[in-house]
């Protein structure tokens, strides 16, 4: 079994971030980053679960749900990782939108 809290600390703290951060960091892109994330990793959990179906997209709950749609989209992914690269991976992907959202 793999350990994929290093993928579930750097997806709470993101959206930890997201609900302190104001309105208006939000409405800048902020939001629209996570989701773009979400989608993500909830396309890849999604291609992992089940290889050649069309991975169904998350659809856009407003920018208040932001940080929840991140934190089950990562934990959806994190439950069919099979490696500590694919951990890795999916840490750096969550980090570096987080450097991109500014939060």
């Amino acid at each position: 079994m793999v350990d994929t809290t290093p993928l579930t600390q750097a997806v709470d703290h993101f959206a930890d971030r997201l609900r302190a951060a104001p309105q208006s960091r939000l409405q800048r892109g902020a939001a629209a980053e996570a989701l773009a994330l979400a989608r993500e990793l909830s396309g890849w959990a999604q291609r992992e679960e089940a290889p050649g179906a069309e991975p169904r997209e998350m659809p856009d709950a407003g920018m208040f749900a932001a940080a929840d749609q991140i934190l089950v989209a990562a934990h959806d992914l994190a439950v069919v990782l099979d490696s500590d690269e694919q951990v890795a991976e999916a840490v750096r992907r969550v980090e570096e939108a987080r450097q991109r959202a500014g939060v």
